[in-house]
């Protein structure tokens, strides 16, 4: 178990679950952030989200109209936090401060300002600065906007779906998910889609890979730290993580759709290749070895 209680929180972490805004509009008001980015782009949610302040600035609240014909039609209404809920929340902002610790050491040992970044905790749907999302995409990092996004109802799947049960688990995946912001702050997520926009559907695939290679190469980093210098991991904490990233590897979640392995198709890499990343950096606690463009064998 990750010793995770009474340690610091992160300011950075915005929870939408159960409450108003974009992770309360319901079926409805999700439907029409969808139908807007898939025909306007961001540029069009972006108007639609500014028009919506601007009729809340003369006293018309659109997101009650919203919700009142969600509910009409039997949508989802606001719900509750359990106390299940709050202590995910915590233990997400708790794990968040300790990536900002890392990286913050670690930016300022390189004579750089770490800028950490956002994470929004949310229920069903919301919408980032990269259009609509949804719990069935699982966590992921908005490079637009700089924050990830994460349903934390995605630990238990971890655990009832994937073989992944633990926290230690649960925090590899933020890991990662912070680990694609250094990859955006360094300049590393630019040159790799400036290079995928020049490749083709297969090359593109592979540059993916060594992405999120690289970003599990981060989390074991992260790790690193939290065990030789926060002290927070526990015996067996690793063994979690390992098995979090073998879960979610592309061969293991292809089988699990009763599809043939194709690794023509990966995007994240296999579970061997996801593991044994994970683990150069935590035995390593270094960038440098966590180069997986330049290395030869993934």
């Amino acid at each position: 178990m990750v010793r995770w209680r009474g340690r610091r929180k992160s300011d950075n972490l915005e929870d939408r679950r159960g409450g108003a805004g974009a992770a309360g509009m319901g079926a409805l008001g999700f439907l029409i952030l969808r139908l807007v980015f898939n025909r306007f782009g961001i540029f069009g949610v972006v108007v639609l989200v500014g028009g919506y302040f601007a009729l809340r600035q003369v006293g018309i609240d659109p997101l009650q109209m919203i919700n009142a014909q969600t509910a009409a039609i039997g949508g989802a209404q606001q719900t509750q936090l359990t106390e299940a809920d709050r202590e995910a929340g915590d233990f997400v902002a708790v794990i968040l401060a300790e990536t900002e610790d890392t990286w913050s050491r670690r930016f300022a040992a390189a004579g750089r300002q770490y800028d950490p970044p956002g994470l929004v905790l949310f229920s069903r749907n919301t919408v980032s600065g990269c259009g609509p999302a949804s719990a069935a995409m699982g966590p992921f990092y908005c490079p637009a906007d700089g924050k990830a996004y994460l349903d934390t109802n995605f630990f238990a799947e971890l655990s009832r779906r994937f073989g992944a049960p633990g926290d230690f688990a649960a925090a590899y995946v933020i890991a990662h998910e912070v680990g694609h912001h250094v990859q955006t702050v360094t300049g590393i997520t630019q040159r790799a889609r400036q290079a995928q926009a020049a490749a083709g559907g297969v090359e593109s695939n592979a540059i993916q890979v060594r992405m999120e290679l690289q970003a599990d190469c981060y989390a074991g980093i992260w790790a690193h730290d939290a065990d030789r210098t926060a002290g927070i991991l526990e015996p067996g904490d690793i063994d979690e993580g390992l098995r979090a990233a073998a879960a979610i590897g592309d061969d293991n979640l292809q089988r699990q759709a009763g599809r043939r392995v194709r690794q023509e198709t990966f995007t994240h890499g296999s579970s061997e290749q996801r593991a044994r990343w994970f683990t150069i950096g935590y035995r390593e606690g270094s960038v440098e070895a966590c180069d997986a463009f330049a290395a030869d064998r993934l």
